[in-house]
């Protein structure tokens, strides 16, 4: 990319983030907060990390945008709480100021930091061991496996906090309304005709993932979108948050990396793989993965119970 390229877009970055953040309307802010995450997603791209790019534009931009703007609706139907969160002149300063010396605290870190490639050449090193090609793979799943089974651990936790939300009379119930449409209309159509297009992506994107960008959280975001327009579409209702079959796949991708981070464990190496079987285990902890991450987002944005079992 060139210069004036990467110019144009930091100041890009730059303006809507602070307009996300100094905004006076809530709904402006999350706008602008979705505007700031897809152009982070352009600014990986002009680094070449596209892995990251997709990550971002699809967790980052998109599932967020959605989660934060069901937050600002579900905070407007309690009582307008926009107009109660606009704080006074010293209180924006001091925020703001704040998060300056954050940012600067930040930036020493990262300028403080040795000027070798970091990870670059152990990974370089030892990828060859895993039978991988896509190295931001081998970093995932094997060289700081621990940080994406904790994210994935994460996910798991902020899913069973939206279900704690749910009133006792709906606990075990079906989240969301009833979504009906025409069945000769857009949506309609179009939940009839993306899904096995998206489900096609989805499992390519976790094959090649292995090679190539692409990757379990990638992968699970598309089944995710999927399974929302399929819903949106009201061709098939929300499962039932009691349903055994719908937990175990929430909770299917964690145990099998968790699983086999302890066969290692017993084998010598936690979180390691046996040699010459590195590449078929991490797919089969990906495709786990893939599933898990899909159902999660998917009901995270859904929310709690609002209809009876």
């Amino acid at each position: 990319m060139s210069l004036a390229f990467d110019l144009a877009l930091c100041a890009l970055i730059l303006g809507a983030a602070g307009l996300a953040v100094a905004g006076r309307n809530l709904f402006g802010s999350v706008v602008f907060y979705i505007v700031y995450g897809v152009l982070i997603a352009l600014a990986w791209v002009s680094l070449g990390a596209a892995d990251v790019a997709l990550a971002e534009a699809a967790i980052g931009a998109g599932v967020t945008g959605v989660l934060l703007i069901g937050a600002w609706q579900g905070m407007k139907d309690a009582g307008g709480l926009e107009a109660e969160i606009t704080k006074s002149l010293p209180v924006r300063v001091l925020a703001g100021l704040g998060a300056a010396a954050l940012g600067a605290l930040i930036g020493f870190a990262v300028l403080s930091l040795p000027g070798h490639d970091g990870l670059t050449g152990p990974v370089a090193e030892n990828q060859p061991a895993l039978d991988l090609g896509n190295p931001v793979t081998a970093v995932l799943l094997s060289f700081r496996a621990y940080d994406t089974l904790l994210e994935t651990l994460v996910l798991t936790a902020a899913l069973a906090a939206v279900w704690s939300l749910t009133p006792a009379r709906f606990w075990g119930g079906i989240p969301g309304p009833k979504h009906t449409t025409r069945p000769d209309g857009v949506m309609a159509s179009f939940g009839r005709l993306l899904p096995p297009l998206g489900v096609l992506v989805a499992v390519y994107l976790v094959w090649a993932g292995a090679d190539q960008p692409g990757g379990a959280f990638q992968a699970g975001t598309v089944l995710a979108a999927v399974w929302i327009l399929i819903v949106l579409a009201g061709l098939r209702d929300e499962p039932r948050l009691s349903s055994l079959i719908l937990r175990l796949i929430v909770i299917a991708g964690p145990l099998v990396f968790l699983g086999a981070g302890l066969a290692g464990a017993l084998a010598g190496l936690a979180l390691g793989y046996p040699e010459g079987h590195a590449r078929t285990l991490i797919l089969i902890i990906e495709y786990a993965l893939t599933l898990s991450i899909a159902a999660t987002l998917a009901l995270l944005i859904a929310g709690p119970a609002r209809r009876a079992p």
